[in-house]
């Protein structure tokens, strides 16, 4: 269950981000570019600390967590490039 709420809340980041890089595109030409790189730095970061608490504080290895990392960044990382290659 976390997971698939981890999965909503990076979707919904996405959202925000994308929103936010369309509505800076009229006066800036590079905003959704940077949206997307703005999103992909945030979201690594924000998965590679659910890593860290899950190997420090809930007992898992690292090698457990590495395939939830994955997932958990992979998805909303492979849909933002998507998005932004055949719509942005």
């Amino acid at each position: 269950m976390r997971t698939v709420l981890f999965l909503a809340s990076g979707f919904l980041l996405l959202t925000a981000v994308f929103i936010l890089g369309k509505l800076f595109s009229e006066n800036i030409a590079s905003a959704t570019t940077w949206a997307t790189f703005a999103f992909l730095m945030l979201w690594l970061i924000i998965t590679g600390a659910n890593m860290w608490i899950g190997v420090t504080k809930a007992g898992y290895s690292a090698s457990e967590e590495l395939p939830i990392l994955l997932l958990l960044f992979g998805v909303p990382a492979a849909v933002a490039l998507l998005l932004k290659w055949k719509v942005l």
